[in-house]
């Protein structure tokens, strides 16, 4: 995911992209443990993405609560 392309999206639509990735990422912890994950460097991508994505999530609301107090 690049941060230009998230920073288009609405936060209804970032929040679910959030929740989509985070069930990814308990997937994938699953898979790990289970030996079936061959794979493993997208758990840490995962993380990222979510880092990234709760990131904008507190950057748009704070400019929507910013706007509705001026």
């Amino acid at each position: 995911m690049k941060t230009s392309d998230l920073r288009q999206l609405s936060l209804e639509e970032l929040q679910q992209k959030l929740r989509s990735t985070r069930e990814g990422l308990l997937e994938s912890r699953l898979r790990k443990q289970s030996g079936q994950l061959e794979r493993t460097h997208e758990i840490k991508q995962m993380r990222r993405d979510i880092a990234r994505l709760q990131t904008l999530i507190n950057d748009q609301s704070r400019k929507s609560e910013s706007t509705a107090s001026a």
